[in-house]
């Protein structure tokens, strides 16, 4: 048990260096972005850059979260700030969709009205981008783990590396065919291309949010382990959830063949619990030892 806590611990460690350094790169970036956008008149630039500006954002969503998520139990929050990382993952998913509105909205006036593009600006800007979101989404991919909170993260890193090639598309095209349009039209490919990538993560976070059984697991087949133990008679009652992205919890209420003492039934309890976390990494595991099943007690009290 000790080692997967330390285990965790450290991947929350590198997960968070992680966040720093691609938030670093990226508010770095952001501002030669701005600038060339609005230098060279491109909005696939801009709409590039208005994703770098929520990749900022989100990236410090994410390390807010990530900090919420060490943070100890307390009387009021019994399981401590579990659930930060999915309502972080949650902020990024929302930001992105809003980045998309803002792109295609500005995309229609340009389509309709091209504007003059400097080409060669555009794409010396656009390749450099891409440099950049490529290190952050490997460095975050490298670190993720499970967790929906750095996907997120990740997903932003990834996404703006698309757009960057989109961009550099367009540039070419301006360049060689001074294709104008092309621009508006690559920046509505980001904006697609973000919604995309962000229904996935607002379908896991809302997911986790809403108690989902975990994905990774099989609540039937934990209850057939369960159940197939030598000292168990049946299993019922079983719940699974996730308390952050990465960290499955479950209870159940479980009948023991035989008559047993206090001591012993406990003794039963951490067998079972030891065997939940060794198979299926459960770390939090609530379980009701019980004689008979509970509705069984239930009918008899009703009859009485």
């Amino acid at each position: 048990m000790t080692d997967t806590h330390e285990h965790g611990s450290d991947l929350r460690q590198a997960q968070r260096r992680a966040l720093w350094v691609a938030l670093a790169i990226n508010g770095a970036y952001l501002g030669v972005e701005i600038v060339g956008g609005i230098a060279f008149n491109s909005l696939a630039l801009l709409a590039d850059a208005g994703h770098m500006l929520s990749d900022v954002v989100g990236l410090g969503i994410a390390l807010i979260a990530q900090g919420l998520l060490s943070r100890p139990a307390s009387a009021r929050h019994t399981f401590g700030f579990q659930r930060a990382e999915v309502l972080g993952a949650l902020a990024n998913a929302v930001t992105l969709v809003a980045v998309v509105g803002w792109i295609f909205f500005e995309a229609a006036g340009r389509l309709s009205d091209p504007e003059p593009i400097e080409g060669a600006g555009l794409l010396i800007v656009a390749v450099v981008g891409l440099a950049v979101n490529v290190v952050s989404a490997v460095i975050l991919a490298r670190a993720r783990g499970h967790s929906l909170n750095m996907h997120g993260a990740f997903l932003h890193m990834a996404s703006d590396a698309a757009g960057s090639v989109a961009v550099i598309i367009a540039a070419v095209a301006v360049i060689v065919w001074d294709a104008t349009w092309v621009d508006p039209l690559a920046s509505l490919a980001i904006g697609l291309l973000i919604l995309w990538a962000t229904w996935g993560l607002l379908r896991d976070t809302v997911h986790v949010l809403m108690e989902g059984a975990p994905k990774n697991l099989d609540a039937e087949e934990v209850e057939e382990v369960l159940a197939s133990q030598p000292s168990v008679g049946s299993v019922h009652h079983l719940h699974m959830w996730n308390l952050a992205s990465d960290t499955p919890a479950m209870s159940a209420h479980v009948v023991l063949l035989e008559d047993e003492s206090l001591h012993q039934a406990q003794i039963r309890g951490d067998e079972l619990k030891a065997l939940l976390h060794k198979r299926f990494g459960i770390e939090h595991s609530t379980l009701e030892l019980e004689c008979h099943p509970c509705f069984e007690v239930a009918e008899e009290r009703s009859r009485q």
